[in-house]
C-alpha cells in the first residue's frame, strides 16, 4: 500500500511506549500494533486526531505516501500476494476490543 504509517517514528522522538500511547488515545495496544505495523486498512479521524494530539503532531507527521513499485518486468502494479499482504483483514482501527 503506498501509505506508509509513522507512529514508530513519533514514539521513539517522544520516548514513548505503545502501551502508553495506546492507553492515551484510547485504543488496544493489538489495534495500535495493527496501525503501526502498517497492516491497516482504514483508520477513524478521530483516532487520528487522538494520535495527533497525545504526540503533538500533524496527521502528516504520521502518514505519508510513497508510490508504489511496479514489477520491474512487466511495470504492472505488484498483487497482494507479491507485496507480502496476503491475508491482511484488517478494515479499521480505532475501535476497542
Amino acid at each position: 500500500m503506498p501509505i506508509v504509517v509513522d507512529v514508530d517514528v513519533m514514539l521513539a522522538r517522544r520516548k514513548m511506549s505503545v502501551g502508553e500511547l495506546a492507553e492515551r488515545v484510547g485504543i488496544t495496544p493489538a489495534n495500535l500494533a495493527v496501525l503501526k505495523n502498517g497492516r491497516a486498512k482504514a483508520v477513524r479521524f478521530t483516532t487520528l486526531a487522538a494520535l495527533c494530539e497525545v504526540l503533538d503532531c500533524q496527521p502528516g507527521d504520521l502518514l505519508r505516501w510513497e508510490p508504489e513499485t511496479g514489477r520491474p518486468e512487466t511495470g504492472q502494479p505488484e498483487t497482494r500476494a507479491e507485496a507480502g499482504t496476503a491475508g491482511d483483514t484488517v478494515a479499521a482501527v480505532g475501535e476497542s476490543a
